[in-house]
């Protein structure tokens, strides 16, 4: 195991506190203005970021020849259904609540390796799906009991997780020879380009001047999550110990939950931290299993 520097832990808190603190950001961009509108703008205005840290970085942009297809077949499930769906959850559920569905994604992953590949997961692993699968439900049942619940929020927050599961997995198993900021910087330009497009067709009616909290959200979105937060975490991803990936991803939903009931004033009830320490369970038998010697 990779030991990190005291800067690289730095970045890595950092990391965690802005992944985190986003949810509820992006419950306020999307509050009054068009979440795929919303979501393409910060896209758009974190490519050039992107962009620069990569020529920085002396990583080619160019993509290999013939692999385009496989590119685009990467970015369907990594970046364009997840940003669509997890937007159009967000808008729909509480920021917490969406930040808990999201990252039932290591499961998620952990399913599709087993459906599509023939992996073979350990028994705790079995656990942790029942968990996930435990928490999903309560979460669901909870929308569905309450008056102004919006269990179809629920449903497309899944979509996008198990979306985001499958794209690991085959981002994993994919052998095109390209730096993985360039190959995030090609993806994330064909799912803006494609939620561009989207997004006149079905929100341009209702487009509007964003406001001063649409328009910071959006900054934060662009400069923060796009342009640092994606950068750094590439930086750091060869030399990131397991475990230090691991505890980083697991404590995003609780900052989730916790910065909306800070910043948007969200309450949350019972059904919202059992389901939050069932994913947490199943997470924990997912990403925290232990490793193989030899293991990479």
């Amino acid at each position: 195991m990779t030991s990190l520097s005291r800067k690289d832990w730095i970045l890595l808190v950092l990391l965690t506190l802005c992944w985190g603190i986003n949810w509820p950001v992006m419950k306020l961009g999307v509050s009054d203005f068009p979440p795929v509108s919303f979501r393409t703008i910060s896209m758009l205005g974190g490519l050039p970021v992107i962009w620069l840290a990569a020529r920085m970085q002396g990583a080619s942009l160019a993509i290999p020849r013939g692999r385009l297809k496989e590119v685009i077949l990467l970015a369907i499930p990594n970046m364009l259904i997840w940003h669509v769906f997890i937007i159009l959850g967000v808008k729909m559920l509480s920021s917490g609540r969406a930040a808990i569905l999201g990252y039932t994604m290591p499961v998620w992953a952990l399913l599709s390796g087993l459906l599509f590949f023939g992996d073979r997961p350990a028994r705790a692993a079995w656990f942790g799906i029942g968990c996930a699968l435990a928490g999903a439900l309560l979460l669901m049942s909870s929308e569905f009991a309450t008056l102004a619940g919006n269990p179809l929020g629920s449903v497309l927050a899944l979509i996008a997780a198990a979306a985001w599961g499958f794209g690991t997995v085959l981002l994993k198993r994919s052998s095109l020879d390209m730096p993985t900021i360039s190959l995030t910087f090609w993806m994330l330009s064909l799912a803006a380009l494609t939620m561009a497009i989207v997004s006149v067709v079905f929100e341009s009616a209702r487009w509007h001047w964003p406001d001063t909290r649409t328009w910071l959200a959006i900054l934060y979105n662009a400069a923060i999550i796009f342009g640092f937060a994606h950068t750094v975490w590439f930086r750091l991803a060869r030399t990131l110990p397991p475990i230090a990936s691991s505890l980083s991803v697991m404590m995003i939903p609780v900052l989730g939950v916790f910065s909306g009931a800070w910043l948007l004033g969200e309450t949350p009830h019972w059904p919202d931290y059992a389901a939050m320490a069932l994913i947490l369970a199943a997470m924990s038998t997912v990403l925290l299993k232990p490793r193989n010697p030899g293991h990479k």
